[in-house]
């Protein structure tokens, strides 16, 4: 399941065509292939991965060879993707059938809701993409007064909250097995940030710029809209600096903070290049159209496992059906690339700070492939915070270990409660 460079999308601008084209069928190699390059309307696309309907396969990962997966298929059909001319934004695939099969996305997306929150900026005047001046597609337009987050809760609402923050990049999908063992004491949500997963994705400039102030603001508003009482912050990765400066400015709101491998060091303040390509000029616009480099490659490239295709599949989909996940992408890299630097220092010196009461902990995937563990135990030391290792899992630590992972939560937030 390994992705090679030849296995990935081939950048171009003739992509902007591809909803015209009635079906494509997915094969052997990810690509873009232009048969006939006088027509715009002649594609196909191909993928590196093996799986015909990924309900008929089945996968294994060894705990005790963690980079080795095991796919097992039953079935050697292609796997299917349908886009109706009569829909589409012109930039991708857009309300295709992804297989003769249930689509997993369609399984996740009926769990959730939409919930409105944060008051839309600027001037309402539509969004045009940054190349060629066009009028935007309707999901990169924003909303007409308040955004839109896509969220998926669980438990009962009279029991305690527990909101669960996914990171750069990924959803709420992430933290899909951890949200039935939570279930059971909590009241569990999982949301997608603005720009990511099924929540609005404004086109940057047109009612939101995805800056860190705007997230932090924004999740202040999202956390004012689904409750009223304290909450349990669970957040993973680079947006741990944006929740902790909301913790920061609403102490009161706050019972506890778990942090998931956040950049707690000056060496993590820093994008992997993974990332950071993103907020490339011309060229992080073109690789944010492209699912494979935008989805599959952060997801996998930062910690020991491969995910599965129906895991996958989910990520992918907003790429597949927008142009405007890739745009938002690129805006955030470069929102992050700029203002991560200070934004993390911030969030040190916040939980060194002898005044800071907020009960912390930070659980550690000690696989990262992106943030070393070097310095992390000294700082937990040093601010007196705790410090959970978990010796399997990779940056995305709910991704994988999610089971584990919601045990870990509901020990420290009920330990919590008793003292």
């Amino acid at each position: 399941l390994s992705l090679s460079p030849k296995q990935r999308f081939k950048p171009t601008f003739l992509s902007l065509s591809l909803t015209h084209t009635h079906s494509y069928r997915r094969t052997i190699e990810m690509a873009v292939h232009i048969h006939n390059p006088n027509l715009f309307h002649t594609h196909q696309l191909r993928s590196s991965l093996t799986s015909a309907s990924a309900s008929h396969a089945s996968y294994l990962i060894s705990r005790y060879s963690p980079s080795k997966i095991i796919c097992k298929s039953n079935n050697q059909d292609d796997y299917l993707i349908d886009a109706p001319v009569s829909v589409g934004d012109g930039f991708s695939f857009s309300g295709g059938k992804y297989s003769d099969q249930p689509s997993p996305s369609d399984e996740w997306l009926k769990q959730g809701k939409w919930v409105k929150a944060h008051r839309v900026g600027g001037s309402g005047v539509e969004a045009k993409d940054p190349i060629f001046g066009l009028t935007m597609g309707a999901s990169s337009q924003a909303s007409k007064d308040v955004f839109r987050w896509f969220c998926v809760e669980s438990g009962s609402l009279d029991s305690p909250t527990v909101i669960l923050i996914h990171g750069f990049p990924s959803q709420a999908y992430s933290y899909r097995k951890a949200l039935p063992v939570l279930s059971k004491n909590y009241r569990a949500i999982a949301f997608d940030w603005l720009g990511f997963g099924f929540s609005d994705k404004p086109q940057a400039g047109y009612g939101f710029n995805y800056t860190l102030d705007e997230f932090v603001s924004s999740l202040e508003s999202f956390i004012d809209e689904v409750t009223t009482s304290e909450v349990s912050l669970v957040v993973q990765g680079y947006f741990s600096t944006a929740a902790v400066k909301y913790a920061r400015n609403r102490p009161e709101k706050i019972k506890n903070l778990i942090l998931l491998n956040p950049p707690l060091t000056p060496e993590h303040a820093k994008l992997p290049s993974t990332l950071s390509v993103f907020s490339n000029f011309l060229l992080g616009e073109i690789f944010s159209q492209d699912p494979l480099r935008a989805s599959d490659k952060p997801l996998t490239s930062c910690g020991p496992y491969k995910m599965k295709e129906d895991d996958a599949m989910v990520y992918r989909r907003p790429y597949l059906t927008s142009g405007s996940s890739g745009f938002a992408l690129n805006a955030i890299s470069r929102a992050m690339k700029k203002e991560l630097k200070g934004y993390a220092e911030e969030m040190r010196t916040s939980l060194m700070d002898k005044d800071w009461k907020i009960p912390t902990t930070v659980c550690w995937g000690q696989r990262d492939k992106w943030l070393s563990y070097e310095g992390v135990e000294d700082f937990c030391k040093s601010s007196g915070h705790k410090l959970v290792e978990l010796p399997m899992a990779g940056h995305h630590v709910q991704e994988d270990c999610g089971e584990e992972l919601g045990g870990i939560i509901s020990r420290i937030i009920s330990k919590s409660a008793l003292l």
